[in-house]
């Protein structure tokens, strides 16, 4: 079998050998039997990685995508067995990297793609002094070898240069936190969006690296340019790859799987046209397409980094191209620089409603169920259709995950956590004023007795006014106001509402002084 290039171990070796040059000799160390247990355990912790990387090999000859996940995380395993045994005491590392004799060689004996890049010589075996390659390599070049394994084909289609690492130094810094959430939305959205990038055999990384840099995975995200949806097209851009207002209205920019179509045939389309320049597509994606390809056909053979090249284009796209690509590296790279991404249950599931709901009030009777923030944007992102204010049918088909419908089954259906998350849902500020003869309102726990207004027994406060056959049928839409809110308050029909103020969903926009009819409404 042919192994694909990021699947080959060797290019681990660039980080592992200098590595060698900090082990303790092992002739000058006593062995106690506590070290013999702790390499015995260590032996066994790389037969398993070995284990698991030719498992994944398998997944990888069926087409299983999991498979080069599997082979990767591997490699991450052995890396970890060899720093560990370079750091106790009595542990031979040339035994433990034997291991890598023996994948080298299955390469080489399977496809013949190894002389490519090693000219068919065992990196194990060149006969150099691994301590002295490592003395000759300059402390911030072996530094910047740690950080670059080129383990990945996405690895050798971009320039890991000082505009990435500092792209990479601001996502793990102050915008760590985004690229964790982006990362959440990314899992919660990866059926949805990756399949036309895997059929068109793009590199998933540079579409999460993508997401995160446009709208951090919130599929309702808009600029003030007039791009929407979780990928950020522009409307003319969209409606060239099918996407914009369908039958009902709804804009298919904010459905994560239109829009992952949509990009991956912007992408391929880019890709061809550019000699498959990942830079000069992403400055496309950005800065406009026409100028991408002007300057492209101008400087015939130059990187986007070549001065004259990189002032062609404007600022925000020489800050997006380096964003893009460092967060894709963080998303395949993210162990070497101890960044752990939370682990999210990406198993696809349909949620029917049991009965009315709306997606605040799955939020709280879901809870947080082992998620830092709970269900509410993974509802919102895999439902774009629905405002989160807005009542949905029972019978209702949603997608979900298997977490959320177990955790919708055991806690929302019926019981007390159903019963309080509807209260809070339809709960109204303006329902806790007291309303008098005298004065219109008083303070909420004002319980004074007013002379000649009818109190209640129990607490001397006035008696609830009985509701009027009509209210006033006008409303001034306030800051701040949706109209899902507007209709909580006024316990209106959503739909008709909206019809009668010829309001088109799923938005139903409102601004802040506008005049809409209350129709259809209790209140």
């Amino acid at each position: 079998m042919s192994l694909p290039k990021s699947l080959r171990p060797w290019p681990l070796l660039a980080v592992l050998l200098p590595l060698l040059a900090l082990a303790p000799a092992a002739h000058a160390q006593r062995v106690s039997a506590k070290d013999k247990a702790a390499i015995e355990v260590l032996d066994a912790r790389m037969a398993a990685a070995e284990k698991r990387y030719r498992d994944g090999l398998v997944l990888v000859a069926n087409n299983d995508p999991k498979g080069t996940t599997e082979t990767d995380a591997a490699l991450e395993d052995m890396e970890d067995v060899l720093d560990a045994c370079i750091k106790q005491r009595g542990c031979q590392t040339h035994t433990l990297l034997t291991t890598y004799k023996r994948l080298l060689k299955d390469a080489s004996d399977g496809g013949g793609e190894a002389g490519e890049e090693t000219g068919s010589v065992d990196p194990l075996d060149d006969g150099s002094d691994h301590s002295a390659l490592a003395q000759a390599i300059p402390e911030a070049q072996r530094a910047a070898s740690l950080l670059n394994d080129q383990r990945h084909a996405f690895d050798k289609m971009v320039e890991y240069n000082p505009a990435v690492q500092a792209g990479i130094r601001r996502w793990l810094t102050d915008m760590r936190s985004a690229l964790i959430t982006s990362y959440e939305n990314y899992q919660n959205m990866r059926a949805e969006m990756y399949p036309d990038w895997e059929r068109s055999k793009l590199p998933e990384a540079l579409l999460f690296g993508i997401m995160a840099k446009e709208s951090n995975g919130r599929v309702h995200a808009t600029s003030r340019a007039g791009a929407a949806g979780p990928l950020q097209f522009m409307y003319a851009t969209g409606k060239r790859f099918g996407l914009g207002p369908d039958g009902t209205g709804f804009d298919t920019r904010y459905d994560p799987a239109f829009a992952g179509e949509a990009s991956a045939a912007y992408m391929n389309e880019r890709m061809r046209e550019l000699n498959n320049n990942i830079e000069f597509a992403l400055a496309a994606y950005n800065g406009g397409e026409g100028r991408a390809g002007r300057v492209y056909r101008q400087y015939p053979g130059r990187s986007f980094w070549d001065e004259v090249v990189y002032s062609q284009f404007p600022g925000e796209t020489r800050d997006y191209v380096p964003m893009v690509i460092a967060a894709a590296w963080l998303f395949l790279h993210p162990k070497q620089y101890g960044l752990e991404f939370p682990k999210v249950d990406v198993h696809p599931a349909t949620l029917k409603l049991a009965r009315d709901s709306s997606i605040y009030e799955l939020t709280i009777c879901l809870g947080n169920g082992g998620t830092r923030e709970g269900f509410m944007r993974a509802l919102r992102n895999l439902n774009p259709r629905y405002e989160a204010e807005a009542w949905i049918p029972a019978g209702t088909m949603l997608k979900a995950n298997t977490r959320i419908v177990s955790l919708y089954n055991r806690y929302c259906v019926s019981g007390p956590r159903a019963d309080l998350a509807r209260t809070l849902v339809r709960a109204d500020v303006n329902a806790a004023i007291k309303r008098t003869a005298l004065t219109g309102t008083v303070a909420v726990g004002d319980v004074t007795p007013v002379a000649g207004v009818p109190t209640t027994v129990a607490s001397g406060e006035p008696k609830p006014a009985e509701p009027k056959a009509k209210q006033a049928r006008d409303y001034r839409v306030a800051k701040g106001d949706t109209l899902g809110r507007i209709s909580q308050r006024y316990q209106c029909d959503l739909k008709k509402l909206a019809r009668a103020n010829g309001l088109r969903g799923p938005a139903y926009s409102v601004r802040p002084g506008q005049s809409i009819q209350l129709e259809s409404c209790k209140k």
